[in-house]
């Protein structure tokens, strides 16, 4: 009887597993392509804040604040900064898609 109702709650959770398998190996890959887009561009937009952000600061035509804000705003959007954190994500996203699949399949 134990082991009916531990093979009865298996087959509910891997019931429930299969929408967010379906969900992440579509997702996953579409966010991948967004994210290598978006790091071209961000890195282009990175090098001009940032530059603009070191000129400022070494010209002394704004505050220093200024430019010390833009630098750091540059860093962010370089793939050295935010893009780091969301590779590490996806990275992740995609080892649960494939533990949910083993899980599933097992």
């Amino acid at each position: 009887m134990t082991n009916f109702i531990k093979g009865f709650f298996k087959l509910i959770f891997k019931i429930i597993a299969l929408p967010f398998i379906v969900a992440l190996t579509i997702g996953v890959p579409f966010m991948t392509f967004l994210f290598c887009f978006s790091e071209a561009v961000c890195s282009v937009v990175s090098i001009i804040i940032g530059g603009g952000g070191i000129l400022l600061w070494a010209t002394g035509t704004g505050t220093a604040f200024q430019g010390i804000v833009l630098i750091v705003m540059g860093f962010l959007l370089s793939p050295l900064g935010l893009h780091r954190a969301m590779d590490w994500l996806l990275d992740k996203l995609d080892d649960l898609n494939y533990s949910l699949k083993s899980f599933v399949t097992g």
